[in-house]
């Protein structure tokens, strides 16, 4: 048996920890009020909250939509619907939704309710971009996003300075049962995992439960995303290390990893939405080999070294991982433990770029990522990746290897243009016509010289 918190009360199940928590939920435990939409982690309709204990004792809330989330992901934790939201008054994320006409046909609005409710518990000072920016993996299909965004301003207005779980109770946010959920979780059991040389492998599920979660459902999983790796994100010296299961949240709310890259919360937030950030795992992102994956490309232009972990533990560059169109270079049984990659030093700097269809919870028609070292006007070191343009993720090895030790001049650009488009090889897909993709990643190689040197160039210089 293994246990979880599903509101209030303490849940033992013998089910396959492979079903989606939105099955177990509704069918399950027939809770209803969260909703089946997509089942492809797009629209928010079955969001709830999932909370674990910090190092400090406390829970941490996070939002997930449970249609692509495994019901083993939540063992051990708490799990919030829209139900355990219920008292005798509608809370203040509620009462607004409700004043402002925010529900529209409330098909969405359990989605957006629990998103906010977790914005509440977790946001340190909350505001307009922030409460709107927690709501980015949540769809209103009636486009009712004004008078939501007018219900989020009337929300933050009234999120207590100091929002305590027992602040949140007394407002009237929560109810009262949060306060015990500390303690009850410390007492849940332990959670079994599974052993991976005879179980599927899952992260987050973010793709997985997507394409297969028939398969899931009854499958041995080996929940990757259960194992206790600490620190998730590690400075050794000159070297980075991140674990396997690290999340695009977690590289968010690191301070180590914002100082590395001071633009990363523009990068990141390009990365799907914030339940599929909380999800995600960077393992999940590499060995799903997608030619567009966001975390692919931007580790590539870091020349990134995974490790593997089988019968005997193994390291490779990143670059040399993808053999074609999703296959890998390991062995059946090699698992991702870590990646690894050199901290940038100094006149060292680093960008990323995505276009889609949309800013959030999109699929790139085309990313790139660039790492540049520049001394005395002189690209001392330089890495480039994009995706959208082959069959597999790439690091552009021919266009880095004829920009490196050269001027940084328009001329030099220019000309690392050309071998760029002699490189590259994409086809006409849903994203694109070829035509289309070789423009913007053209475009996109020159912006990210636009980006970080904007004293040296303009776009007139380039084109």
């Amino acid at each position: 048996m293994n246990e979880l918190i599903l509101n209030d009360r303490i849940i033992q199940t013998d089910l396959s920890p492979g079903i989606t928590l939105l099955d177990f939920v509704r069918y399950e435990q027939h809770l209803k009020g969260t909703k089946i939409g997509c089942r492809e982690g797009d629209c928010g309709a079955c969001t709830v909250l999932l909370g674990s204990l910090d190092t400090n004792g406390k829970v941490r809330y996070r939002s997930v939509t449970s249609c692509i989330s495994p019901l083993g992901n939540a063992f051990g934790k708490h799990v919030v619907t829209i139900d355990g939201l219920t008292m005798p008054q509608l809370t203040p994320v509620q009462q607004a939704l409700v004043d402002e006409g925010g529900s529209q046909c409330g098909f969405c609005t359990p989605g957006f309710a629990v998103s906010l409710t977790g914005y509440c518990l977790s946001c340190t000072r909350a505001n307009h971009d922030t409460a709107v920016a927690s709501v980015d993996g949540n769809i209103c299909r009636c486009t009712g996003y004004k008078s939501i965004e007018r219900s989020i301003d009337k929300i933050v207005e009234q999120i207590p300075e100091i929002n305590h779980v027992e602040n949140l109770v007394r407002d009237g946010f929560i109810p009262e049962y949060f306060t015990d959920i500390p303690e009850k979780l410390k007492d849940l059991k332990n959670v079994k995992t599974g052993k991976h040389t005879s179980s599927t492998v899952v992260g987050g599920g973010t793709d997985l439960y997507v394409q297969i979660p028939d398969d899931l459902a009854g499958a041995k999983v080996n929940l990757v995303s259960r194992k206790a790796v600490r620190p998730g994100i590690e400075i050794n010296g000159k070297t980075c290390r991140l674990a396997a299961n690290t999340t695009a949240t977690e590289m968010l709310e690191s301070e180590e990893f914002n100082r590395i890259f001071p633009e990363l919360n523009q990068h990141l937030k390009l990365v799907s939405s914030t339940p599929i950030r909380n999800m995600g795992t960077l393992a999940g992102n590499l060995v799903n080999a997608s030619p567009i994956g966001d975390l692919t490309i931007f580790f590539l232009a870091l020349n990134a070294t995974v490790i593997l972990s089988g019968k005997k533990k193994k390291s490779l560059p990143l670059r040399e991982f993808y053999l074609g169109y999703k296959t890998l270079a390991k062995a059946p049984g090699d698992l991702v433990e870590a990646v690894e990659f050199r901290i940038p030093k100094k006149h060292t700097h680093f960008n990323f770029e995505k276009v889609c269809k949309r800013t959030h919870l999109d699929i790139a028609s085309v990313n790139s990522a660039m790492l540049i070292k520049v001394d005395e006007n002189r690209i001392k070191k330089i890495h480039l990746s994009a995706g959208g343009i082959g069959p597999t993720p790439s690091y552009l090895e021919q266009t880095s290897k004829a920009l490196r030790n050269q001027s940084l001049t328009a001329e030099t650009i220019k000309n690392g243009a050309e071998i760029l488009a002699q490189e590259i090889s994409p086809i006409s897909d849903v994203r694109g016509s070829e035509e289309y993709k070789r423009l913007l990643l053209r475009q996109l190689y020159f912006a990210h010289f636009l980006k970080l040197f904007p004293d040296h160039f303009t776009l007139t210089d380039l084109i």
